[in-house]
């Protein structure tokens, strides 16, 4: 496989060396592109610079911090030139250009600056990014709650004859325009707006607050902890600061020490999050639902909590029996370990998931990580992209400024036949005061400019790779590689969603769609075929997780505490009791970005594991099949109904029970196998 990989080099190289007659929405290769995979494996882990300066991404404005303020103005401005445009536009297909404009201007700097504040490492272009997103924030508040700006959409959405002329795209956008404001309280008089919008910034403010609280490590006295386990920790004067749950660590006790400390209930951090769950049912009932999670799923695939809870119910109950069977089988072995204590509690199931993985397939993971440096897991994702969908990845000359970190790399993503797509930064590596966490950040949309030229789209790809060293390349562990694939998955959505809005360009659509092409990419991840490598077992602790969210944004008030809840959730969901003093759902960071959608991940796996079966089983290099997967699946973005787009790529309507056979036969361990025996 890997020879496979280094084969497609010499064809992208002769792309390069080509090039194409250059036309409009197509751009011509730049000699300033190289190979992708020497670009991750090299020794010297910088990107080449090119001798100009600019600002961070290329905007001019962002060469200091205090560009953020200079940047926000210009937004602000063109977006009240774009109000009062739009209020004056009589009904037509210019009105949804214009909404869309406006909130490209918005965008164009609150999604680069919801970056920046959480990855860029000095900290005053972080609080100037984080002041930048709260004005903007703001300010989309107060428009979806402006009814000038509604009204000039009411008489386009109300003008029959000209809604029949627009085409689906134009109309799918136009309604969600309308979605947008609906949802914000548009209908309410002046004064419950106000609270409206008071209660978005509030909401936004507690998740900032939120998030920050999750990730910070908690720190206990040295001597608390026997001597010979602290060496797993930071050490900080007479202080050990844990900062994660270290579930990977052979050791019981240092997995059993993280787990307490690092999830001891913070109080400060407890009373923000009663404070946004409440905000946000606050919020909910203010603009007419029962609840939080029944506005957040409006537009959605499941569209009601309902069919959630039906959904994960029946789910976990498909899963009981083989949970059990894995514990029982988890215990065997953690007593063969450690014959005292062999009892199976939270902080073992990641570890003896793992463990018990490698044993079932007869393999040792850790042997398989000399094959798979960073440089030819790169090169297998471009020799797979270019098989499935004509696409080739390029390391690109960056310019001065343009980077926030010297080891980031900018990708030139490139069409064999429609030319340059847009750019991927990967900001991989690890560093201090990075968050651990592996993400996709919009920094530009793409959309159909005045001038007939397309707004190539900009995303960032962050990952915690370690760095290389002098006598090997950055190595990935099977979860690194499979979080890589995952990743790119996303931004292949981005990439390829040539929609003509930017307000559904790529991963803007509903979330239990936006998931579905980044773990189907983590099934290539797991095919011999692609990179010799075996196959995940699915997380069963996810129905847990989903259902805490779901229920966390169901009903107000809380009949219980936020930790009795988690109590009694996790005893019937996840089958392992509850560890005293322990708040693990102030550690819950998707409370914030995935509220009451936490279960997308298991639509979209459910999903993208019949669309793997389907459709690329056979052959996950299939052409055909990629072209359609593009052009039912990605090209849409969020201008069209997900469910729709389902159905164009399965050719049927699946059911609540398609979803949970998808999953539970994941775990066959006779389709599993299959690719393990195939060799």
């Amino acid at each position: 496989m890997l020879s496979g990989c280094r084969r497609a080099l010499p064809a992208a190289l002769r792309l390069a060396v080509r090039g194409w007659a250059g036309g409009r929405g197509r751009r011509r290769v730049s000699t300033s592109w190289s190979p992708v995979g020497a670009a991750f494996d090299a020794k010297q882990q910088r990107s080449r610079l090119t001798g100009q300066s600019t600002g961070l991404f290329g905007v001019p404005e962002l060469s200091s911090p205090e560009g953020f303020q200079e940047a926000q103005e210009k937004a602000l401005q063109e977006t009240e030139q774009l109000v009062q445009k739009a209020c004056t536009t009589p009904p037509g297909p210019q009105i949804v250009m214009i909404f869309d404009q406006l909130s490209d201007a918005l965008c164009r700097v609150a999604d680069l600056a919801d970056f920046v504040k959480i990855a860029h490492p000095d900290f005053a272009f972080r609080e100037a990014a984080e002041e930048t997103c709260r004005n903007i924030g703001t300010m989309v508040e107060k428009l979806n709650t402006n009814i000038e700006l509604c009204q000039s959409l009411k008489q386009l959405l109300a003008n029959k004859e000209v809604m029949d002329s627009l085409d689906p795209e134009t109309r799918q956008v136009a309604e969600l325009f309308m979605f947008d404001f609906e949802i914000s309280g548009i209908h309410l008089d002046e004064e419950k707006r106000k609270r409206a919008v008071d209660l978005n910034v509030k909401i936004l403010d507690l998740c900032n607050q939120f998030l920050i609280g999750a990730h910070l490590p908690n720190k206990i006295d040295k001597q608390i902890l026997p001597e010979h386990i602290r060496y797993n920790f930071a050490v900080e004067g007479n202080y050990i600061q844990i900062t994660g749950l270290h579930a990977d660590c052979s050791d019981d006790l240092v997995r059993e020490a993280a787990y307490k400390i690092f999830l001891y209930p913070n109080a400060e951090q407890l009373r923000c999050l009663e404070e946004l769950l409440t905000s946000r049912n606050h919020l909910a009932q203010l603009v007419g639902y029962n609840t939080f999670a029944h506005r957040a799923l409006q537009g959605t695939m499941a569209r009601t909590p309902e069919k959630v809870m039906q959904f994960l119910e029946t789910l976990s109950d498909r899963l009981f029996q083989r949970t059990l069977k894995d514990f029982e089988m988890m215990e065997g072995m953690k007593m063969k370990l450690n014959p005292q204590n062999s009892k199976l509690m939270p902080w073992d199931h990641p570890y003896y998931s793992g463990v018990l993985r490698a044993e079932r397939y007869n393999i040792e993971p850790s042997l398989y990580c000399p094959f798979f440096s960073l440089g030819a897991c790169m090169e297998g994702l471009n020799f797979l992209f270019n098989q499935l969908l004509g696409i080739s990845l390029y390391a690109e000359q960056t310019e001065k400024g343009e980077l926030w970190c010297e080891d980031v790399r900018k990708l030139a993503v490139v069409h064999e036949n429609e030319g340059l797509l847009g750019y991927i930064y990967c900001d991989f590596y690890q560093r201090a005061d990075k968050p651990h966490q592996d993400c996709h950040f919009t920094i530009r949309g793409g959309r159909l400019r005045k001038d007939g030229e397309y707004q190539l789209p900009v995303v960032v790809l962050m990952l915690s790779l370690p760095h290389s060293t002098r006598s090997s390349p950055t190595l990935l562990t099977p979860g690194m590689m499979e979080n890589l694939f995952h990743e790119m998955g996303h931004a292949m959505h981005s990439m390829l969603g040539r929609t003509r809005y930017q307000h559904v360009t790529g991963t803007r659509c509903p979330t239990d769609f936006a998931e579905v092409p980044s773990i189907l990419m983590e099934y290539f991840a797991s095919d011999y075929r692609v990179v010799n490598q075996f196959a995940r077992h699915f997380q069963t602790g996810q129905v847990f997780y989903a259902v805490l969210d779901q229920l966390y944004h169901g009903e107000h008030p809380l009949k219980r505490s936020t930790t009795e809840i988690l109590k009694e959730t996790q005893e019937k969901f996840y089958g392992l009791p509850y560890v005293p003093n322990t708040a693990w759902q102030l550690r819950f960071s998707h409370l914030v970005g995935y509220g009451a959608k936490y279960y997308s991940y298991l639509m979209s796996r459910a999903i993208a594991s019949m669309v793997w079966k389907q459709c690329f089983v056979q052959n996950p290099f299939d052409r055909a099949m990629g072209e359609r997967y593009r052009r039912e699946m990605l090209a849409h973005g969020g201008g069209k109904e997900p469910m729709l787009m389902v159905q164009g790529m399965l050719q049927k309507s699946p059911s609540v029970e398609d979803f949970v056979n998808a999953l539970v036969s994941d775990l066959d361990q006779d389709f599993e196998t299959f690719f393990m025996d195939s060799e």
